[in-house]
């Protein structure tokens, strides 16, 4: 079995793929790798882990396949965007993800408040800010938070 192995946390987790199927997970404390699938599965060394996994996965980069991050009226999104305009009422940057696409984005950082929760959203859909109550657009996920705390301690 030859698995691939893409780290979400740089030397710490990794997420285990065979042919592009998630099989498990691999993860490092002081001591040991450990892997988990079924079952779970120690490795007492960094030599046996990188028996199995092979010898570069803990040198592999933590990459965002096509997560580009663009850049529309100051606020960030993610992969290549189209159509974007700024609607001057709602004071909101808007574009869509393909240039037919009829689904309009929100670029920036927003909380949204579903029933009596805010949650934190980055570039949620127009629709879903029209049916709810929102603050935002931030442009820095800092902001969203610094936002956050400061609503959660007024309610």
């Amino acid at each position: 079995m030859t698995y691939k192995v893409k780290p979400l946390l740089e030397n710490k987790f990794w997420i285990v793929e065979d042919e592009g199927v998630k099989v498990g997970t691999l993860s490092r404390d002081e001591e040991k790798f450990i892997f988990c699938n079924k079952g779970e599965i120690s490795f007492h060394n960094e030599s046996q882990a990188k028996k199995q996994f092979g010898k570069n996965f803990l040198t592999a980069k933590i990459t965002n396949d096509n997560e580009e991050i663009n850049d529309i009226h100051g606020y960030p999104t993610k992969g290549k965007s189209y159509n974007s305009l700024f609607d001057i009422s709602r004071k909101l940057p808007l574009f869509t993800k393909s240039n037919k696409s009829k689904s309009v984005y929100c670029a920036g950082y927003y909380l949204i408040k579903f029933n009596t929760i805010w949650l934190k959203s980055f570039c949620p859909k127009l629709v879903t800010l029209e049916k709810n109550q929102y603050m935002g657009p931030y442009k820095t996920e800092f902001e969203m938070k610094t936002a956050l705390s400061y609503v959660n301690r007024t309610n």
